[in-house]
């Protein structure tokens, strides 16, 4: 005869068991061979109470270890990591996307609907392949401007630091570099960011992260058209070593003809040219702080007009001469020569057995007048031929 199944029975097989956690790049840490410790069923769901299966790592050298806070189900109900509970696509709280993408999640707060609501959730979650947010963040596909400038495109491994040392505070850690803790400045009670409650970060509610995060959504410069209306040409700046042309022109095409693309490779930058104003104008709007490539954030900016940098400078020695750039400046001429500094060698005598007090004066500052037909005044002692050995016939 077949046991009925009890209470105890009938919600153990609610319980979640999985073989991976859910995790964004931040929280799982820079090294690729990461070593988890898995413990089935080893602590309750801080947010609908549900035991699931919990790991445990730590993320990188210098780092604290980490380990899963919500099921599984409550981290795809929200599309948010299982231990940080920022948004997996943003990476920013449920609130801030909440916001933007005009959101209300209206989760059940008792425990009986909660437990039916879940359900339902896993219901829904089972006929897909799991990788599809649940509820209405799922079905909320709509973009915005707001997320696409405070969206984190890089990894935040400084959030993985040690907590901070308690008896360094209070000055009495005696272990020094050797202590696994921070050796920081705690917020102060004032503070705001020192009462951060997970509850309130996964349902959006009173969290102080987002507060910061929207005012500063208020305050983001914008990129104002110029008053000359010659220019239709934006720069690109922070570009990667293996973006090319046709990745830029296939980004711009789409806001207008473009004329021409110029790509900077040393400086890691682009001129992108458009046809008509109004096509950089939107290019601009769209772009500014939004745009991705290769993994970082393009800088947006407008290009100068060429008119307005002038004409070229003069050097300020010869204004009627123009030094060439990457070339060494003109030789100066030698100093006037006169009669009474000749000097007059013996036939056969080379210039450098000359003596010291022939003449008044000697090999250093001897000087030989120039041969019939060769011009001017010989400049340099290299120039002259029997300073080289030479010898006259």
């Amino acid at each position: 005869m077949a046991m009925s199944k009890t209470t105890n029975t009938y919600n153990r097989q609610n319980w979640e068991d999985s073989e991976f956690p859910i995790l964004c790049q931040t929280c799982l840490g820079d090294n690729p061979y990461v070593r988890m410790i898995k413990e089935k069923f080893g602590k309750e769901c801080k947010i609908c109470s549900r035991p699931f299966t919990v790991f445990r790592w730590c993320p990188g050298a210098r780092m604290r270890f980490k380990k899963t806070e919500v099921c599984q189900t409550c981290c795809k109900l929200k599309n948010v990591c299982q231990t940080c509970l920022l948004d997996l696509e943003y990476g920013l709280p449920t609130q801030v996307r909440d916001a933007a993408l005009k959101i209300q999640d209206d989760l059940p707060q008792s425990d009986v609907n909660k437990e039916f609501y879940i359900q339902n959730i896993d219901a829904q979650l089972a006929q897909t392949d799991g990788t599809v947010a649940a509820g209405t963040v799922g079905k909320s596909l709509a973009a915005s401007d707001m997320l696409a400038k405070l969206a984190r495109t890089q990894p935040y491994y400084k959030r993985n630091r040690p907590h901070i040392c308690s008896f360094w505070v209070k000055g009495e850690c005696k272990r020094g570099e050797e202590c696994p803790y921070r050796h920081d400045k705690p917020n102060e009670p004032d503070d705001p960011l020192s009462e951060q409650n997970i509850r309130d970060r996964y349902y959006g509610v009173n969290d102080p992260v987002a507060d910061k995060l929207l005012k500063r959504a208020a305050s983001l410069p914008r990129l104002n058209p110029p008053e000359d209306k010659t220019i239709t040409t934006l720069y690109v700046g922070n570009l990667g070593e293996h973006i090319t042309e046709v990745d830029i022109r296939d980004n711009f095409y789409q806001f207008g003809e473009i004329r021409t693309v110029s790509l900077v490779p040393r400086q890691q930058c682009a001129f992108v040219q458009f046809t008509k104003r109004a096509s950089a104008e939107m290019a601009a709007e769209k772009t500014f702080n939004k745009l991705v490539m290769g993994g970082k954030k393009l800088s947006i900016k407008w290009a100068h007009s060429q008119a307005k940098q002038g004409p070229p400078k003069v050097p300020k020695g010869n204004p009627a001469v123009e030094n060439i750039p990457g070339l060494p400046p003109q030789i100066p001429l030698p100093p006037p020569i006169h009669a009474s500094d000749y000097v007059v060698m013996p036939s056969g005598m080379k210039l450098h057995s000359l003596p010291s007090s022939y003449g008044g004066a000697g090999p250093s500052t001897s000087y030989v007048p120039p041969m019939e037909g060769q011009g001017p005044g010989i400049h340099y002692p290299s120039q002259n031929p029997n300073r080289l050995g030479a010898t006259q016939k």
